[in-house]
């Protein structure tokens, strides 16, 4: 009989939306910085010299501290 390929579909990444949220008691509390633009539930990278957001490209520079 005839072997089976593998099939070209890539499995899909589940979202990981709760590393982004601290649970202290009953309060609950954001990690990251969220984004001015697209607003409240986008949350904005962290990278070494900058901010950025993965949905609409806003980027914040942080300033090296003399």
């Amino acid at each position: 009989m005839a072997e089976k390929k593998p099939s070209g579909k890539k499995k899909k990444k589940t979202s990981q939306k709760y590393k982004m949220y601290t649970v202290s008691g009953s309060t609950l509390t954001r990690k990251n910085k969220q984004c001015p633009k697209c607003g409240a539930g986008v949350f904005m990278a962290a990278h070494k010299d900058r901010m950025t957001c993965g949905k609409c490209g806003y980027t914040e520079f942080v300033r090296k501290e003399k």
